[in-house]
């Protein structure tokens, strides 16, 4: 049954330099890559080895501990580099691009002769796994798990993010064949939620999933605040979820027989001057959207968004999971505490205090920087988390268990129901300064080692 939800706890941050409705196809990439720090707690076992030759949907590599599932080239190419880190750990796997792809033959069956093992199986195969998540633990879905539940969310409520109903509209067939192949995954329902009931058609008019509504401020489009006050995860319950985008990219996979990487990326940002959506593959060098669209003094390049991305560099690769790239003031300067520091007016100053007057004007659009103002202190109960934190549970305190790694609390105060990145508003407004959603994956790992 659907529901009809409105949350009051949470923060909508209004930045400068949303990205403008207009498609341009970015240059082809010399490189692309697949970093396994994108797949959180997966150790690539590599099939390729340097200067092979894969096509496009070819396996690069496998996770170590699950090898039915595959890892796939965004493109054809050579093998070019297997970056190394501390340990020997892979920190990214390089493909030096063909001018034109050649795609591998994937063999689809029939969607309507579908069951869950031969859905698995073709998932796995062809490399889209990875686009599903399970809650808890936030990793990569476990193929011996059968969910209660497959949830998605119709929107990004985050700061500047992609809008959906732009990068997803005419692909109606794509989404519905998509929710076709995840129904065939759960016994029970597939929920999409929608932004106060309303999204494109390609949205809105899906057939067999129930249509849920959600209104009020960010974090309402994360994906566990839906969970949450739709149906409550226990221990012992298992959920999964798949971002809308990568829905429409399960069933395009499945209607042309070809693994196509294409996405839209919103380049975004005060600092970046093209603010435009980029069709590009997942895995371009970041260069190739933003070489020429950014102000390059004093700019900090961000895979993702402001909350729950990460810095890179146009030399470096877009994230697996990103559809979005922020370019921001660094905020490496030195403020005068007379004036833009601690001790002036604050007027041009984000805040979610009444500290400074920009509380008075809660639609502006922020100019900001990636300066922390402070650093880590004392992590005392303030009542400032609660404040942003749309869940029946007590952020702080779960925080705390987490800090001191305390199992017993941390399944008493719902560490089964959060992610990461639902904690990222408490980053934003914490006086304490405290790295919370770090901490949040830090439990959920100890969580999944022994509890799991």
């Amino acid at each position: 049954m659907s529901k009809s939800i409105k949350i009051r706890k949470g923060l909508d941050i209004n930045l400068i330099g949303e990205a403008d409705k207009v498609v341009i196809d970015a240059p082809r990439a010399k490189t692309y890559a697949l970093k396994p720090v994108d797949f959180h707690g997966v150790i690539p076992k590599m099939v390729l080895k340097v200067g092979d030759k894969v096509k496009a949907g070819g396996v690069v590599f496998k996770s170590k501990y699950n090898m039915d599932i595959n890892f796939v080239s965004p493109v054809s190419g050579t093998l070019k580099d297997v970056v190394r880190g501390a340990k020997r750990k892979i920190l990214s796997v390089v493909i030096e691009a063909d001018n034109v792809d050649e795609y591998e033959t994937i063999n689809v069956p029939s969607i309507d002769g579908m069951d869950a093992e031969s859905a698995k199986q073709f998932l796995m195969t062809t490399g889209l796994w990875p686009l599903i998540k399970m809650r808890p633990l936030d990793v990569i879905a476990k193929a011996t798990d059968t969910p209660s539940a497959i949830y998605i969310s119709g929107f990004d409520s985050k700061p500047l993010a992609a809008d959906y109903d732009y990068t997803l509209h005419g692909k109606d067939k794509e989404f519905q064949t998509g929710i076709d192949i995840l129904k065939k995954l759960t016994t029970g329902a597939v929920h999409l939620t929608l932004k106060n009931g309303m999204a494109d058609n390609a949205l809105k008019g899906v057939k067999g999933c129930t249509i849920n509504s959600i209104s009020g401020p960010h974090p309402a489009g994360n994906v566990g605040v839906q969970i949450h006050h739709i149906k409550p995860l226990n221990k012992g319950e298992v959920v999964w979820v798949v971002n809308a985008q990568d829905v429409a990219m399960i069933g395009q996979t499945a209607l042309t027989g070809k693994y196509d990487a294409t996405r839209l990326f919103a380049l975004t940002g005060e600092k970046a001057k093209n603010r435009k959506y980029y069709r590009a593959l997942i895995g371009a060098e970041v260069g190739t959207i933003t070489s020429g669209n950014i102000e390059k003094e004093g700019a900090r390049i961000i895979s993702g968004n402001v909350l729950t991305g990460y810095t890179t560099t146009e030399e470096d690769h877009i994230g697996f999971y990103h559809s979005q790239l922020t370019v921001l003031k660094d905020g490496n300067e030195h403020k005068f505490f007379l004036t833009n520091g601690w001790l002036g007016l604050g007027f041009g100053r984000f805040s979610v205090s009444r500290a400074y007057p920009g509380w008075l004007t809660p639609k502006k659009k922020w100019s900001v920087d990636t300066n922390l103002n402070g650093e880590e202190r004392a992590f005392v109960v303030t009542e400032q988390y609660e404040k942003v934190f749309p869940f029946d549970i007590f952020p702080v305190q779960l925080v705390k268990a987490a800090i001191t790694s305390d199992i017993d609390k941390l399944e008493q105060l719902g560490i089964y129901e959060v992610a990461p990145e639902d904690f990222a508003l408490c980053e934003v407004i914490c006086t304490s300064k405290i790295d919370s959603q770090k901490y949040i994956r830090e439990a959920l790992d100890l969580i999944e080692k022994e509890c799991f």
